[in-house]
C-alpha cells in the first residue's frame, strides 16, 4: 500500500519521537537529548539516546536506531503501513482512503474475515473448557500439566468436544457459509455436511506477533492419533514462518531466545518465569524461523527434547542458525526428556542454571559426531579427527577457526598441531582461496597467499609510506609477494574513511552552522560508499534549503532494515562537540581533508583520460595548502 510522502511526514511530525517512546521507556532528560534503558536488548545502563531535535532514537549499546516510524515497527513488530495507521491513529490525521484493484481487495477482505473467524473459534474453544463437557480437557491442563488458571487465560487455551461437528454447526449458525469455511482451515465440507478438523482435543490458539489467532494446534484426549495436529496452511497461517509464544516472548527482556520443541514445553517455560520460550509449529526449524528470531535477538539457547528425535532437532537447526548470523547454545536437560518434565521435578532455579551451563552448540555437534565412532578403534579415531577438521573449515574467519580448533583439541584430547595440520591440508585440497589464513605451524608460518592475507593488516602499519597511484599500480597484478599486504592495507585505510565519512555526517547534524565551512570544498560525490552519497545529498541538499531533517531522510530507507540502521547510526556518529574546543575544530578540518584527498584518490585511479587525470592532481597538490575555516 502507498501513502503520498506528504502524508507520511505530517503523521511523523504529528507524533513527537519523545512522546511516543516515553509510552514505552521510562526516559530522563539529560542535556539536548533522552535517555532510558534500551527496549530492545537487556542492560543495567541507560545507552538509549532520543533526540527531540533529530525526531531519532538510538542505542549507543546495540545499534538499534530509527525515527517513529521504525521505533513501532521494532518494538510492536508492525509492519510500515500498521505504524503508519497506529501513529495516524494517535495523532488524529485521517489517512487517505487507498483504492484496492478488484483482486487485491478480494484478498484483503478474505484476510480479515479469516482472522475474523479464528477469533471466534479461538474464543468458542475457551468457553467449551470451562463448561461441563470440558471439564476431561480442564483435569488434563489443571492437573496433569499443573498449568494455572491465568496460565490457560494468558495463553487462551480451550477444547474441542467430542462431538464432530460442533464447531462447523457454530459457525453456520454465526452466517459463515460453506464455501468460505473450506478456507479457513477448521472444518472439512462434504456432501453430507460439515465435519470439524479438531475434535476431543486440548486446543492451543496459535497467535502472530500482534496477537491474532491464524491457526491451532490441538492435542488429542486418550489414545487417538495424531497426538498432535495443527492447522493446515491457510492465507494467514505459514508453519515455517510462525513461532509459537513469540507474541509474548519479543517483548522479553533477555538476551537470548529459548526454542523449544513443543506448546507445552513453551507454556510451561513461560509459567515458570521463561517468557523468553518459543517454538516451532509441528515442523522443522526452518532459514525463515531463524530470520524472524533474528530480528529479536542474535542469541539461542537449544532446548529440545533430550531424545534421538531432539538431538537431530537440533543439529537441524544449529547450522541453520549460523547461517543466520545467530550464536547457539544447547541445554543440557538429561536425565529429563523435556523443559515441562524437568522444570516439575527440579524447579526453575535448576533450569536457570542448566541454561548458563548450556554447551556451545559447535562443540555439541562434535559430541554428537564423537559418539558415532568407537575411540579405541585406531582407523575410527582417525576418522573421527579427519571429520572434526573438516568440520573447522566451516569457519571462514581465521581468528574464529583457531579458537574453535583449540577448543575442540582441548575438549577431544586431539594433539592441537597435528589437527592444525590436519585443517590446513584439508583446506589446501578444498581449494580454499587465498586469504582464509589456514596455520601450518606453531610459529604461524602458512603459505604465501595466507600468509599475505593474514598478516597483511599488520603489515600495512610497518610498510614505507606510498603514493595513492603507486597503490593502484600495484593492485592492478596478480596477488605478488606483497599484494595481500598492500590489498589490506587499502581495507584498512577504506575502513577509516568510511568513519571519517559518518563522523561528518554526524557532525553536519548536529552542528548546522558547520556546513558554511565546507561548501564549496566537498559534494556529496566525495563520499565514496553509495550509501553514504546518497544520505550527504540528502543533507546537503537539507541545508541550501535551510532545514535539516534528518527522520524525514531516515524515513527514505524504512523498506529496508539494514540500510536503515545503518543510515540511523549515520546520523549518530559518537564525537565531542565543537564548541569553542581548538582539538575538536583541528578534528573537524582534519577529517574534511581526509574525506576530499581520499574522494580525488579514488577519482585518480579511476580517471578516464590525461586530461581528467591532470586537473585531479591539481586539485591533489592544492589540497595541501588547503585550509578549512574554523572560525
Amino acid at each position: 500500500m502507498y501513502y503520498p510522502e506528504e502524508v507520511v511526514e505530517e503523521v511523523r511530525m504529528k507524533n513527537d519521537i519523545v512522546d511516543v517512546v516515553s509510552g514505552y521507556v521510562k526516559l530522563q532528560k539529560k542535556g539536548a537529548n533522552y535517555f532510558g534503558l534500551c527496549p530492545f536488548h537487556n542492560e543495567k545502563s541507560p545507552s538509549f539516546s532520543v533526540s527531540p531535535g533529530k525526531q531519532m532514537y538510538y542505542c549507543f549499546g546495540c545499534g538499534a536506531g530509527g525515527n517513529v516510524f521504525t521505533f513501532l515497527m521494532e518494538y510492536e513488530n508492525y509492519t510500515f503501513q500498521e505504524a503508519l495507521q497506529s501513529l495516524a491513529d494517535r495523532a488524529g490525521v485521517a489517512l487517505p482512503k487507498i483504492e484496492y484493484g478488484k483482486e487485491a481487495r478480494e484478498q484483503a477482505e478474505l484476510r480479515a474475515r479469516l482472522l475474523e473467524v479464528n477469533k471466534l473459534a479461538a474464543n468458542y474453544f475457551y468457553h467449551q473448557l470451562k463448561s461441563p463437557q470440558g471439564q476431561l480437557g480442564y483435569q488434563y491442563l489443571r492437573e496433569k500439566r499443573q498449568l494455572s488458571d491465568q496460565t490457560i487465560v494468558r495463553f487462551g487455551l480451550g477444547y474441542a468436544n467430542k462431538t464432530s461437528d460442533d464447531l462447523y454447526r457454530f459457525l453456520r449458525e454465526k452466517g459463515y457459509d460453506d464455501a468460505f469455511l473450506k478456507e479457513t482451515g477448521l472444518v472439512a465440507v462434504e456432501e453430507r455436511g460439515g465435519r470439524d478438523k479438531f475434535w476431543n482435543r486440548v486446543m492451543f490458539p496459535i497467535m502472530d506477533v500482534n496477537n491474532r489467532v491464524i491457526g491451532f494446534g490441538g492435542r488429542v484426549m486418550g489414545d487417538g492419533e495424531p497426538k498432535y495436529l495443527n492447522s493446515p496452511e491457510t492465507k494467514i497461517f505459514d508453519k515455517s514462518r510462525s513461532l509459537y509464544g513469540l507474541n509474548y516472548a519479543r517483548s522479553s527482556r533477555e538476551k537470548y531466545m529459548l526454542v523449544c520443541e513443543g506448546y507445552l514445553d513453551v507454556i510451561s517455560l513461560h509459567q515458570a518465569g521463561f517468557t523468553n520460550a518459543v517454538a516451532s509449529l509441528g515442523t522443522a526449524f526452518t532459514s525463515q524461523h531463524a530470520g524472524i528470531l533474528k530480528r529479536y535477538t542474535d542469541h539461542v539457547v537449544l532446548t529440545y527434547d533430550s531424545d534421538g528425535a531432539g538431538v537431530k532437532a537440533a543439529l537441524r537447526a544449529i547450522p541453520i542458525l549460523r547461517d543466520a548470523g545467530i550464536s547457539s547454545r544447547v541445554l543440557n536437560m538429561k536425565p529429563y526428556k523435556d523443559p515441562d518434565e524437568f522444570i516439575k521435578s527440579l524447579g526453575a532455579d535448576a533450569f536457570r542454571q542448566r541454561i548458563k551451563e548450556a554447551q556451545n552448540s559447535f562443540l555439541f555437534e562434535l559430541d554428537v559426531l564423537k559418539s558415532g565412532y568407537s575411540m579405541d578403534d585406531p582407523e575410527e579415531k582417525t576418522r573421527f579427527y579427519q571429520e572434526t577438521a573438516k568440520k573447522l573449515l566451516q569457519f571462514g574467519e581465521p581468528l574464529e577457526r583457531e579458537n574453535y580448533l583449540e577448543a575442540a583439541a582441548r575438549a577431544h584430547m586431539i594433539p592441537q598441531e597435528e589437527l592444525r595440520r590436519l585443517v590446513n591440508r584439508m583446506g589446501m585440497s578444498l581449494g580454499l582461496k587465498a586469504g582464509e589464513g589456514l596455520r601450518e605451524d606453531s610459529r604461524g608460518r602458512r603459505d604465501t597467499a595466507g600468509r599475505e592475507a593474514a598478516y597483511g593488516a599488520e603489515d600495512a602499519r610497518i610498510q614505507p609510506a606510498r603514493s595513492s597511484e603507486a597503490e593502484g599500480r600495484a593492485g592492478e597484478g596478480s596477488l605478488g609477494a606483497g599484494g595481500g599486504r598492500r590489498r589490506a592495507g587499502l581495507a584498512a585505510r577504506e575502513d577509516g574513511v568510511r568513519r571519517s565519512q559518518r563522523l561528518l555526517l554526524t557532525w553536519l547534524i548536529e552542528e548546522p552552522a558547520l556546513f558554511e565551512r565546507i561548501e564549496g570544498i566537498l559534494t556529496p560525490d566525495d563520499f565514496t560508499d553509495d550509501l553514504y552519497r546518497q544520505v550527504a545529498k540528502s543533507v546537503f541538499d537539507g541545508h541550501r534549503a535551510g532545514q535539516v531533517n534528518p527522520a524525514d531522510i531516515l524515513s527514505r530507507y524504512i523498506n529496508d532494515q539494514d540500510q536503515y540502521k545503518e543510515v540511523a547510526a549515520l546520523f549518530n556518529t559518537s564525537l565531542g562537540g565543537l564548541t569553542d574546543s581548538a582539538e575538536q575544530k583541528k578534528a573537524f578540518a582534519e577529517t574534511v581533508i581526509k574525506v576530499k584527498k581520499y574522494s580525488l584518490d579514488e577519482a585518480g585511479r579511476n580517471a578516464k583520460d590525461i586530461a581528467q587525470l591532470q586537473e585531479i592532481i591539481r586539485q591533489q597538490a592544492a589540497l595541501k595548502t588547503l585550509r578549512i575555516p574554523m572560525d
